[in-house]
């Protein structure tokens, strides 16, 4: 293990990855705009130093300093989160192969795989997160992978990580798990076994609400084998994007660590006031994982939902009287956002499949911004009252 891979998450998301010396003395890496750069004698198509292939110097920089904090010898970023598990199923996960999923995931992912994988080529099975083991019910002898999410989503349940993570090493098997959810600073995925780590960068590793970026972790040789393919279907995040995740990435732990304490404030705040059906949230008891949750996790996350108690209409009413809580889709930014996932995380998701996952309409989620708890737990209880 690297000497920098031992320092704290604080010290890495600043110092990991960064040249010395510094460009011209520059503290901040500056954006490299240039499409193209000089020839160094390249060997392969994957290391002429040309902006679609993701090694600018923003990129690389980026790419080192991902890696160090979820441990791995190597990421990769990319345009978007869904470029990047889209990307790195298809380099790893060959024609003729198979993957075992969990049934409650992000509405983009379970399109995907559900929709897209088998016209690939691929095969995929879907086990319910909710019954423990089921996973193994799915093994077949072509199966090479098995994919997860830290925390679902909307419904913020946490899969049985470590058995899940101990069934893929004895089976040879390559385990993907999409943490964007906890971050690194609650969870990092390779302290349990996961082999590959996903990010939708666009939440909280940004955490400005201003870029979309994906990004993988993994093992340099599976690093290179996602590139080879990323390089060829070009969703490349362009410079500009990579220096603003770059400079996102230096407060992470000071944001998260904030959005865990004011999350668990207005879920105590909700269940309390009795004006919801219910709230989920992995930091209460009454949470289904609360217990793993507390054993894995260092925080219990920004993340939220709960049942709004009236019709999807009466909903969409609360959302657009609140005042701190903005309505709008994705997450981990600095504002509160809320949205009812029905209608855009899981919209692309039929009706009977979102029933089937125990995803209403009336369910609204919420993404705890850096707003001072209080106001937020005002807010919300001031417009939840007025009915």
């Amino acid at each position: 293990m690297s000497e920098e891979k031992t320092e704290h998450l604080e010290t890495q998301v600043i110092h990991s990855g960064e040249w010395r010396p510094r460009p011209e003395g520059a503290v901040v890496l500056p954006v490299y705009q240039s499409s193209t750069y000089e020839s160094n004698g390249a060997k392969d198509y994957d290391s002429v130093r040309y902006l679609r292939l993701s090694n600018t110097p923003n990129h690389l920089v980026l790419a080192a300093k991902l890696a160090a904090i979820e441990g791995t010898e190597a990421a990769l970023v990319m345009a978007s989160g869904m470029a990047a598990i889209t990307t790195s199923l298809l380099a790893l996960v060959k024609e003729g192969e198979h993957l075992i999923a969990q049934d409650n995931l992000y509405g983009g992912t379970y399109h995907f795989l559900k929709e897209n994988f088998s016209a690939l080529g691929r095969r995929v099975s879907f086990f319910p997160l909710s019954e423990p083991g089921s996973w193994e019910k799915a093994l077949r002898p072509e199966t090479k992978a098995i994919y997860v999410e830290s925390v679902s989503n909307p419904l913020l349940r946490i899969p049985d990580l470590q058995a899940i993570a101990s069934f893929a090493q004895a089976k040879g098997l390559k385990s993907f798990i999409d943490n964007t959810f906890p971050s690194p600073v609650n969870f990092n995925p390779r302290s349990l076994g996961f082999s590959h780590i996903l990010h939708s960068a666009t939440k909280y590793l940004n955490g400005h609400s201003d870029i979309v970026a994906g990004c993988v972790m993994a093992s340099s040789e599976e690093i290179k084998s996602v590139t080879q393919w990323l390089n060829l279907m070009g969703g490349s995040l362009d410079p500009h994007s990579c220096f603003l995740l770059h400079r996102g990435l230096k407060t992470l732990p000071l944001r998260v660590r904030w959005q865990n304490e004011s999350a668990m404030r207005l879920a105590h705040a909700l269940e309390d006031s009795k004006l919801v059906r219910r709230v989920i949230y992995p930091g209460l008891p009454s949470h289904p994982d609360h217990l793993r949750a507390k054993q894995w996790f260092r925080g219990y996350g920004g993340m939220m939902s709960f049942e709004f108690p009236g019709t999807a209409e009466a909903a969409d009413g609360f959302l657009r009287e609140l005042r701190l809580g903005m309505n709008a889709p994705s997450l981990g930014g600095v504002e509160t956002l809320v949205t009812r996932p029905s209608q855009t995380s899981h919209a692309g998701v039929s009706a009977e499949d979102r029933r089937n996952q125990g995803i209403s309409d009336t369910l609204i989620r919420v993404s705890v911004g850096l707003e001072h708890p209080d106001d937020l737990v005002e807010d919300f209880l001031k417009v939840l009252r007025q009915g």
